[in-house]
């Protein structure tokens, strides 16, 4: 029999953790006392009495959970040393009594201190030797289900390229899910199987597990601290919550580990094969009702834990049982969908006692090889391995599937040294990738797909059209520009301006819109009348969140010059409808206020003038904070009274329909009658909604007094669009006049106004609506698929040429393998194909398919190209 490994316990910056509790609990390891803490215990003591040990362990107690118990205890009473009424001999008895495989307690002479200072650590052992049990068990639990999920995605033939999504660069996406998403991308690299099909309990996986690494973090801490902390911890209730916390998780992974098994069963091969794996799956891996009862009565006993802390805690340790159990069963299920044709081949050898068995090699040769992911097809391989030679003296299958299944349960039992290397070995797989892992994208910016790319294209198609529409011309402006152009527009924004380095001396910078650099152009070539579009990139140095990035389209249109008063202003609120409704995203809102009637306001208020642009900046954050929140921002960070806070509170309030609330501003007693600033307001507002009315999209329009808009350079009119649909994706367009902007850059002011879609967060909305409803969006135009049954590139590349000469979007493909042609085709969604088979080239022919409709027709090689413009210009 191997030595087992020793562990200190006590001693100079030694500290207790929880795979040491472990593997004593287990009998994998015995403990050992530092000699120089026992030293510092009393020799004799006063009189003693007899006590029986297991009087100081919680009857409820497995064991395991005992040993653990009594290695915590003993870890607890060795901060005692030094203690004159606490002898050595306790804590020797103690690491002695845990060297031995069982547990032999039996009585012992006590102090009245010793059995006293036993009675007070008898509680606070148990759940913190429970809790470094669950913390050691669900830290390779973490493990072990993502190596099994990994082989699941391929038995299921799953589709994994959510997983690829995971990390949208928003900032949003937890670490946890990220880490996961990339764990299981290692495993399957080079996978065959995997991508076929969408499947709920697959989908799921990384946020499921992400939630149990999370949990396992927050126990380990507790853990670590608990441990190491000499005499009864007072904050047990924290012990609680990790538990409670990380039960949760388990129950979620049990509860999607077992659909996956269910899943799973209908992947097996063989009919027998299935319905005996099944009965034994049944009969030996815990139910749906058993988790749920297990997760049930712990959440139950949380509520009571002051006085059940041990039974709460012994319950979380149940339900990680059961857990353990399915993940195992799932493995063994995805095993054996995988695997099921070797262990029937294996099955008729071992139960035809070992004989020569007959293979028909046609069938072998036709076999398809299954190819595995780089690292599953590790995993599967070690099981194999372990399995090798394991039928027993099964004399017929079942018998032969019972002793693998019991290999199996035993090969991942968590205290099994081979299972220990089996997790190493997952562990090198995917840490051993870290350098060469996917390439990660920066945060705050996204990769488009084709499928997101085509949304796009069709969005930017749309916009354009509407742009152009209005008589505006397209306009281009360099990513940079030198820092002096940008600083000094955005207020207190402009600390979010990337800031670039430059070898040629200059001060450069990365635009943060694109209103700035058309003002720049403007002023630069002495433009008095222009009436521009531009589509382009800007980037901010911002925190990213959902739906918020830090390089992101913007698609502005501008009006500048001296037009008719108020006309740009109100066309440029028309085309954000036109644009909003055209892209058919759903209900929104257009929230619409003016500077000049703000200024009003905070002046009525008593807001000295210096304060305007930063208390503006403070109100622009209403639609994400509560006014409390703000009014705190302004008195405590700005210097506001509070007095003067309610006021702009009271006025904020204010929102409805422009014409009813613009005529409720303008009643006779109205403070905004006052103020001259106001009053030019009202004035501009009136004209506008009576344009908007007659245009008929006033309707869209709310007028709010607590729209501020922070940006410093607008002087009218501010406008914001609000997406009123099931998504929460904040802003999702605006703008305003700013007509003082192109002045600031030294020459003649010229007035401007314009409108900016946040075409980002448009895209979010499309796309949710697209998976809402169930469509796909087709990424290519391709018309016709020219297939060529063989490997004659050249007749390929003649027909295809021809095709394109007129024309007639066309791809091809050369493959020997009818299948192939037909699955490019149903997946690009190509409408059209051109076959050419042997008996085509004969006939001088071609068949020409409406893959849509499932028909086809046989044409003259000649006349196909005029065929198919016809049938493309009918359809």
């Amino acid at each position: 029999m191997a030595k087992l490994p020793v562990i200190t316990v006590g001693g100079k910056g030694s500290s207790l953790s929880s795979s040491s509790v472990y593997a004593i609990a287990e009998g994998l390891a015995k403990p050992r006392i530092d000699s120089s803490v026992l030293n510092r215990f009393a020799s004799s003591s006063s009189p003693l009495n007899a006590h029986n040990l297991f009087s100081f362990l919680p009857s409820l107690l497995t064991v395991v959970e005992s040993r653990a118990s009594l290695v915590v205890l003993l870890s607890k009473l060795l901060f005692l040393a030094g203690s004159p009424n606490i002898r050595s001999d306790l804590p020797v008895r103690i690491a002695r009594t845990l060297s031995s495989p069982g547990l032999e307690l039996g009585s012992l002479d006590l102090t009245e201190e010793e059995a006293l200072a036993l009675e007070e650590l008898k509680l606070s052992s148990a759940v913190c030797a429970i809790c470094a049990l669950l913390d050691h068990q669900s830290a390779t639990l973490s493990t072990f289900s993502d190596a099994v999920a990994a082989i699941s995605c391929e038995a299921l033939k799953a589709d994994i390229t959510a997983f690829n999504s995971m990390d949208s660069g928003d900032g949003y996406a937890s670490k946890e899910v990220i880490a996961v998403a990339s764990d299981l991308k290692v495993l399957l690299n080079g996978s065959k199987l995997v991508g076929k099909l969408q499947i709920g309990a697959v989908l799921g996986i990384p946020q499921i597990h992400a939630k149990l690494r999370e949990q396992v973090k927050s126990v380990h801490s507790t853990t670590r601290t608990v441990l190491n902390s000499g005499g009864e911890v007072d904050s047990l209730w924290t012990v609680g919550t990790a538990l409670l916390s990380v039960a949760l998780a388990l129950y979620h992974l049990g509860d999607r580990s077992l659909s996956r098994v269910k899943m799973i069963v209908d992947e097996v091969g063989s009919e027998d094969l299935r319905s005996s794996l099944v009965a034994l799956f049944e009969k030996k891996c815990p139910s749906s009702e058993s988790l749920r009862s297990g997760y049930n009565l712990v959440s139950q006993l949380s509520s009571e834990a002051e006085e059940n802390y041990d039974k709460f805690a012994c319950e979380v340790n149940v339900l990680m049982g059961i857990v353990w159990k399915i993940v195992t069963w799932e493995a063994l299920m995805a095993f054996v969908a995988l695997e099921g044709a070797e262990l029937n081949k294996s099955e008729g050898s071992e139960v035809n006692g070992g004989g020569d068995v007959k293979v028909d090699k046609r069938s072998e040769k036709k076999k398809k090889k299954v190819v595995l992911g780089k690292g599953t097809g590790v995993v599967v391989q070690l099981i194999k391995d372990r399995l090798q030679g394991k039928g027993g003296n099964a004399v017929d299958s079942l018998g032969l599937l019972v002793n693998w299944v019991d290999e199996f349960l035993l090969f991942f039992d968590l205290k099994n040294p081979e299972f220990d290397c089996f997790l190493s070995k997952v562990k090198e797989i995917v840490e051993s990738n870290e350098s060469r892992r996917l390439p990660k994208i920066a945060k705050g910016t996204r990769d488009f797909s084709k499928e997101q790319m085509a949304v796009r294209e069709k969005a930017f198609s749309i916009i354009v059209g509407v742009f152009q529409r209005h008589g505006a011309t397209a306009l281009d402006t360099p990513v940079f520009e030198l820092r002096e152009t940008l600083m000094g527009k955005y207020g207190e924004d402009s600390k979010l301006i990337y800031d670039l380095a430059d070898q040629g001396g200059e001060l450069l910078s990365l635009r943060y819109d694109l209103t700035v650099p058309f003002a720049r152009y403007v002023a630069m070539n002495g433009i008095t009348s222009y009436k521009r579009y531009q589509i382009a990139k800007v980037y901010r140095r911002d925190n990213p969140s959902k739906g918020r990035y830090r390089e992101f389209y913007q698609c502005d249109f501008d009006i500048a010059g001296q037009f008719e008063k108020m006309g740009p202003d109100f066309e440029v609120i028309k085309i954000l409808t036109e644009l909003l409704d055209e892209l058919n995203i759903g209900d929104y809102e257009i929230k619409l206020n003016h500077r000049k009637l703000l200024d009003g306001m905070l002046e009525i208020c008593g807001v000295p003038p210096e304060k305007f642009r930063t208390i503006c900046s403070s109100i622009d954050k209403l639609d994400k904070q509560s006014f409390e929140q703000i009014k705190n921002e302004m008195v405590e960070e700005k210097g506001l009274s509070v007095e003067t806070a309610d006021k702009i509170g009271a006025f904020v309030k204010e929102r409805g329909h422009p014409l009813e609330l613009l005529s409720k501003l303008k009643q006779e007693g109205s403070k905004f009658l006052e103020n001259i600033s106001s009053v030019d307001a009202l004035n501009d507002l009136g004209i506008l909604f009576n344009a908007l009315e007659k245009s008929k999209c006033i309707g869209k329009v709310a007028f709010d007094l607590s729209l501020a808009r922070g940006l410093n350079y607008y002087t009218g009119v501010i406008f914001e669009a609000v997406f009123k649909g099931g998504a929460q994706v904040g802003s999702i367009g605006g703008g305003g006049r700013y007509d003082n902007l192109i002045g600031m850059f030294g020459t003649k002011p010229v007035p401007a106004v314009g409108v900016s879609l946040g075409i980002e967060r448009v895209f979010n909305i499309m796309e949710q609506l697209n998976k809402d409803q169930n469509q796909r969006t087709r990424a290519t135009k391709t018309e016709v698929l020219v297939s060529i049954l063989g490997d004659d590139l050249g007749r390929a590349a003649e027909l295809s040429s021809e095709l394109w000469g007129e024309k007639v979007k066309a791809e091809f493909l050369v493959n020997k393998r009818v299948t192939k042609h037909f699955d490019r085709a149903k997946e690009s969604r190509i409408p059209w194909m051109i076959i050419e088979g042997e008996r085509e080239r004969n006939d001088k022919t071609l068949r020409l398919k409406d893959m849509e409709a499932a028909e086809e027709i046989t044409i003259s090689r000649d006349r196909i190209v005029e065929e198919v413009q016809k049938r493309l210009g009918s359809s």
